[in-house]
Formats: C-alpha cells, structure tokens, sequence
C-alpha cells in the first residue's frame, strides 16, 4: 500500500470516529429525550410543553380544563379519578388528562375555554378539532362514554344465542336489525348508540337473527323487561334512518308507562321530550292509596308518547313537587296535569274516585282544551301593604301591578334563591326611600308559591316595573341591584342611562327541564 493511499484511509478513520458529530459550526446537540409526562391519581397533567406528546402517545385522550378554585372542578375530581381507575383496570385505550386553565392561558384560548370545568375529547392526536363531553359527570358514566368511543358502541351479532343473551343481560336493550352493515343508517345507528349509555345495543344482518325476531325490513327494536317487552322502530325506505326521531322514540319507550319520581328518575323524566306529564300524588305507606296505582297503570298505554304518567310518593323526600303544584301531603291521593312547554296545570273537577276511566278522561279533556288551567295563588295577607314592601300574591297582583295611578316596581323571588337573599336588604332599603312617594309602590311576590296569568316568571329574582297610565306596559329590570341604580332607575321613569353596567345572574326555578339538563360549570 502506498503512502498516499494510507494517508487517505487515515483522515476516513478521523473522520468516522474523532469528528463524528461536528459540522461546519461544530459538534452538534443531541436530540433532547421527550420529557415524560407527569401522573396524579391515574390522570396525565398537561401543560403548553407536554400536551403534544400525550397527543401522540395516547389514541384517544380525554382532558379536563379546570381551575384550583372553581368548587365544581373540585366536587367532579374524584369522579374524574375514579374514572381513570376504572379504564386502567381494563386497560383500556382510552386516558384521563387535566390541564390547569388559569396556568396555562395559551391553552385556554386555543381551545376556546370560557368555563370550569370543560372537558374536551381527542382523538388520534388532532388538535384541531376535539369534541366537546357532554357526557355525565360521574366515574361509571365517563368511563362508558369513554368505551364507546374506543371501541364499538354496538355489539356485532352473528347468532340467535349471542342476541338472546344479551337482551338477557340488561332491562333495556337495542338491537339494529339492517341488510347491509355498510349501510350509512348502520352508521347513523352507531353514532346514536355513543351517547345513549343508558341502553345497550347490538346490531346483526344476518338473516337468521331477522327470522327468529320476526323482523322482514330494516328495523330498529327495543327490546324491555317491563310493560309491552319490546318496541319496533321501522327504517324508512325512502327517508332512511333518522336519529331524532330515533331517540325520541327510544327515550319514550325506555320508559316505564308508569315512573315513579325519585332523584334517579328525574333527569330522565324531564328529559323525556314530552310535553304533557300527568302527576299521581300517593302515600305508598297507605294500601287504599297503593291500590289506586293498577288503575292508573291500565289508562297509561293509549297516550304513550303524549302523556308521561308519574307517581309522586307525597311520604319521600318530594315537598319542593307539592308546593309547585300548591298542594299539601294531607291532600292525596290527587291527580294534576301539567305542560312542560306552557308550564300550566290541571286539575280535575270534582273529588271522584280516581279509576282508570277517571284518568283517561281527565286526560282527553285536558288535551282536547276541555279543562281550563288553575293558577297558585296564596291568601292576601291581611297586612300585605303596612310595610314599606308591599306583599303581593297572585289575588291581588292585578289590582295593585296594572294601578293606572302608580308606578309599581316588583321583585319576583323564590325563598330558596341566594341572588335574592343577596339583594333583599337592597329591595328593603329602596322601598323605606320611597315609602312617602304616593305614586311609586315597592313590591314583591313569592313567585314559586304564586302563578300570574299575565306572564310566567321562569328565574330569580325576575325585576319588573309596572309604571303609571294605561296600557299595561311591562319594563323588565336588567341592571345592577342596589340602591343607588334602583333609584336612577325610578326616578328617570323605567330607564337608566346607557353606561349602567349590564344585568347581573339570576338562579333558575328549581327541577325544570333545562335545570336538570344544565351542566353546573364557572365562568372565567
């Protein structure tokens, strides 16, 4: 070998080995190694540096914005805990991840946080677009939400022994009956069977499964362990599947013809989409009161869908249910009807014996507008106008609210309510300014024990000015609630001027639909 050649050799050697890693502007750094991501009972902790690598590690990853003070960020974290530990004994795919909202602000806003908690769902490390949870708020609820998402959300069926034995294993089963799998009805199925988690539901094309189930087209059945056993739910052929109109119908026929009302049938009761609810206020710890409830099962089959039928136990834990139907324990067995849309009662007439017959009259006539509604209203209270606030109830709200010679400034409020306590001195002090002003009358009505035809009053406090002359004009009050703007606002004829600061909350009335359904969540 000449020396030229080793010469060669010896600078390849250098500079496989001695140089190995420099270049032009010296030795290059290492990669970094990817920090791990830290854990708190079983729930990743995220932040701006990390989140990108639980995206790529975890398929499936749901993360929970929260902040340290918000109390309903605090009463949903051993629910969120539990949750991680229930998917984790499974091993399941799916994780638990938190962010720190007010540490991390360039996370809330990219992901459009304005309220604690909010808890977003990621799928295969898209950032972009995560889904919303809309799901429950405890731990057996988030990991099936959670399962249904990873998995299928319906169990495939291939034989008559895998379907019966999973109608066996649940009260409520759903089971999709299509030709064709590949069908986008099968998948519009599918997407409804993620968030129904109250149900379990399989869907099958096989041919044998159609036969033994005596089902000929594609169809939709509800199969129960309670009332008619099953319910069938045709695909249009035209149309296709809705899911609208599917899950109203599985939501109504999910449902005992009679329910029973309780802290765990509520939700479910008020969810339930339909309008009319018929209401059986019974002692069960009385057998002639037990006795009334096979005649008022027998009326409910015919107005399925139309009419909800409940009983209310007037010895449980139901007071908040009779005082908003004005009536008293000592009064049942009693039947009322009511609108959830139009939020009016009924009653029947006369005190006959509440037999199937009886139910099922009561019914058609209130759906026919045979029965006027009733409104509450309490007694005047015979000193109902010797205090600055002058007491109001629904007897004399007229007389005193339409006075063509008064300026009338009303407080509707609810016992219960914290916003009213909170503004209650406020209410007083103005009403001992003006008690000498003859034309302006401070006022206020318990609005859960007192119902007005002229309008309904659906959060509290509600504010309304009722000012002097004919007409009958209703100013809604939208600002701040104390003395001093209360008073601009009297003295400048029902108005304020444009810089007063806009209308402060008010809480819901208690155990209706959009109460029940509302996620509790703080603001930023």
């Amino acid at each position: 070998m000449d020396g030229q050649l080793l010469l060669v050799l010896l600078l390849l050697l250098l500079g496989a080995s001695g140089l190995r890693g420099q270049g032009p502007g010296g030795p290059e750094e290492e990669p970094p190694e990817e920090e791990e991501v830290p854990e708190e009972d079983g729930i990743l902790v995220l932040n701006q540096r990390n989140l990108g690598l639980a995206l790529r590690a975890h398929r499936t990853l749901l993360v929970q914005f929260y902040a340290p003070w918000c109390g309903h960020c605090k009463a949903l974290a051993p629910e969120y805990s539990k949750a991680a530990a229930l998917l984790a004994a499974e091993s399941a795919e799916a994780r638990l991840a938190k962010v720190d909202g007010p540490a991390e602000a360039e996370l809330t806003k990219e992901f459009a946080v304005t309220e604690y908690p909010t808890l977003k769902f990621f799928r295969d490390g898209n950032r972009t677009h995560p889904e919303e949870y809309t799901g429950p708020k405890e731990a057996d609820g988030m990991a099936e939400w959670l399962r249904r998402r990873v998995g299928p959300s319906a169990m495939r069926l291939a034989d008559a022994e895998g379907a019966q034995e999973l109608i066996d294993s649940r009260d409520v089963v759903v089971i999709g009956f299509f030709r064709d799998l590949q069908d986008e009805d099968v998948a519009t199925f599918l997407a409804l069977a993620q968030d129904a988690l109250d149900m379990t539901f399989g869907l099958t094309d096989q041919p044998k499964l159609f036969e033994k189930f005596h089902v000929t087209k594609d169809t939709v059945v509800l199969f129960k362990k309670f009332d008619e056993g099953r319910a069938d739910f045709p695909v249009d052929e035209e149309l296709g599947l809705d899911q609208g109109d599917l899950s109203r119908f599985l939501l109504t026929h999910s449902m005992h013809l009679v329910t029973e009302f309780n802290s765990q049938t509520s939700p479910k009761i008020f969810s339930a989409r339909i309008l009319n609810h018929l209401l059986l206020f019974v002692n069960q710890t009385l057998a002639e009161h037990q006795e009334l409830l096979e005649g008022f099962g027998e009326a409910a089959p015919p107005f399925r869908g139309q009419v909800l039928f409940v009983v209310v136990d007037v010895g449980a834990s139901n007071a908040h249910v009779l005082q908003y139907f004005g009536l008293k324990a000592e009064e049942a067995p009693a039947l009322r009807l009511i609108n959830m849309e139009t939020t009016k009662k009924y009653a029947p007439a006369g005190g006959g014996p509440l037999t199937a017959a009886a139910v099922a009259t009561f019914c058609h006539a209130v759906l026919s507008g045979q029965v006027k509604p009733y409104l509450l209203s309490q007694d005047v209270p015979p000193d109902w106008d010797r205090r600055p606030v002058k007491t109001l109830v629904g007897q004399n709200f007229e007389q005193v609210a339409f006075d063509e010679t008064k300026n009338v400034f009303v407080k509707f409020y609810a016992p219960w309510c914290t916003h009213c306590k909170a503004m209650a001195a406020a209410w007083e002090a103005l009403a001992e300014k003006y008690k000498d002003h003859e034309d302006i009358v401070i006022a206020e009505l318990d609005a859960t024990a007192n119902e007005l035809e002229a309008f309904p009053v659906h959060g509290f406090p509600t504010l309304k000015y009722f000012p002097a002359g004919p007409g009958r004009k209703v100013i809604e009050y939208k600002s701040t609630r104390d003395v001093e703007t209360f008073s601009k606002f009297l003295d400048n004829g029902g108005e304020l001027p444009a810089e007063e600061p806009t209308e402060e909350p008010m809480a819901p009335f208690p155990d209706t639909p959009a109460n029940d359904s509302a996620e509790p969540k703080e603001e930023l």
